[in-house]
């Protein structure tokens, strides 16, 4: 008992805000399983709004990881595990739960499977790319559609059924086809624009808040069709971005110069010891034992008297 305790207190421990980062992926993916959850029970607009909470954690880990500075393997891998079940799973789930499994359709469960892979495809390539150097031009890029854009893009055809009912985004075979086009977007090699890259100027930073205000405000009272148009912005920026890359690899001037790292200085105040002399002494067991010798005070300086001399000898006048 007492040895493991003096065990425990040996170890160093970790502060516990360390853990955050993955706590959120944990999250993330707890959201995009409940989002399977909800299907079942034909919550259609919870099961989608829980893939888009499962977006919204899977944004905030990383920076979390990078500020706190406990950025690890293990917690990549779990990242890329959460978005593999949040964003490639359980939306395959969701959209064959509310269609694809009618009336004895074979070809929906393939079509939900090919989606499910294509998400696993697509992050096991951007584990394999980690480790690489990104290429000049091509910081500020994913290849690709990210999984999580990919994910809420699936989920359109539900979304256009929860606000405008049956239509032809509600019919088995426009369903499977754009289930089928989503996941070729996610392993194609098609440039999109990383938000982390995307730079707002000053003057413009009012204007985009009053947006985002408006955007919040009609999300609360038309959450479908924000939530939709906003994804197919996003997908009409795929050809900007295309350009944009392709500008960026003719032009080297335009390419972003990497930051030179300063050495970071410890801000700890470290105080020095006075050094004290050992003196050895003999206890009466035989053994020596070392002990500090006290401080021997210093004698005080002579004050000068009388007048002061000079280099030559001679009195000062």
């Amino acid at each position: 008992m007492g040895t493991s305790l003096m065990e425990s207190e040996a170890r160093p421990q970790v502060p516990g805000v360390r853990f955050l980062p993955n706590a959120i992926t944990v999250l993330a993916l707890c959201s995009g399983l409940s989002a399977v959850a909800f299907g079942l029970n034909q919550q259609w607009l919870l099961a989608v709004g829980a893939i888009a909470a499962a977006g919204v954690l899977d944004s905030l880990d990383g920076p979390a990881a990078r500020l706190l500075n406990s950025t690890s393997r293990i917690g990549a891998e779990l990242d890329s595990l959460s978005d593999c079940i949040s964003f490639g799973v359980a939306p395959a789930l969701v959209t064959y739960i509310w269609l694809l499994r009618d009336e004895g359709r074979a070809y929906g469960w393939v079509v939900c499977l090919l989606f499910a892979v294509c998400a696993a495809l697509r992050l096991a390539r951007f584990n394999s790319l980690l480790d690489d150097e990104p290429k000049p031009w091509a910081r500020g890029f994913f290849t690709g559609v990210p999984a999580p854009a990919g994910g809420l893009l699936s989920q359109v055809p539900l979304l256009l059924y929860l606000r405008f009912d049956d239509g032809f985004w509600s019919r088995p075979v426009p369903v499977a086809l754009w289930m089928v086009l989503v996941g070729v977007l996610m392993v194609s090699r098609i440039p999109s624009i990383a938000l982390k890259s995307v730079r707002v100027a000053p003057q413009a930073i009012v204007p985009m808040l009053l947006i985002l205000l408006v955007g919040v405000g009609f999300l609360v009272i038309e959450p479908e069709i924000v939530a939709v148009a906003g994804l197919l912005v996003y997908l009409l920026h795929l050809p900007y971005a295309g350009w944009k890359y392709q500008h960026l690899r003719r032009h080297p001037e335009l390419w972003p110069q990497p930051k030179s790292r300063r050495p970071r200085r410890s801000s700890r105040v470290r105080l020095r010891m006075p050094r004290r002399r050992r003196v050895a002494g003999r206890l009466p067991d035989g053994s020596v034992q070392l002990r500090l010798a006290p401080r021997t005070p210093r004698p005080p300086r002579p004050r000068p008297t009388g007048k002061a001399q000079r280099p030559g000898g001679s009195d000062q006048t």
